[in-house]
């Protein structure tokens, strides 16, 4: 009994644990593997979040743009911010549904064929999540 951790604990050193060593947290025991998985469809749904929001931001300032309210360069460079900042999350977010699908931790077989739709996507420079601002 004493040498097992609380799963509160164990909740808040998951959610401490940067995304890259996440999956290996994983491997301690069947209550870190749980909570482990808890933790990383929580960051993917955080990911998915973040990454509308900001296309939803592209598309605010396109209209800007369009409209006239903003000039073209500062377009330019707002717009390939966000495009960037895009790239960057959609990187993180596939890097953890792909380690959560090799590591048996995606039971639902549309999720597991999302995942493998957008890493496929990826590796062959596509645009996985279909938005357009690639």
């Amino acid at each position: 009994m004493l040498d097992r951790l609380p799963v509160e604990i164990v909740e808040r050193i998951v959610a401490k644990i940067p995304d890259t060593d996440l999956i290996a947290a994983s491997k301690v025991d069947r209550v870190w593997w749980q909570e482990v998985r808890r933790e990383a469809y929580k960051r993917w749904k955080n990911y998915a979040t973040t990454i509308g929001d900001v296309y939803w931001e592209i598309q605010a300032l396109g209209k800007r743009f369009e409209k006239g309210d903003i000039e073209w360069m500062t377009f330019e460079d707002v717009n390939n911010f966000y495009k960037n900042w895009i790239d960057r999350l959609t990187e993180d977010q596939l890097y953890i549904m792909e380690k959560m699908l090799r590591n048996g931790m995606v039971v639902d077989p549309q999720e597991r064929e999302t995942i493998e739709y957008a890493l496929s996507e990826q590796r062959w420079g596509g645009d996985p999540w279909g938005l357009g601002v690639v």
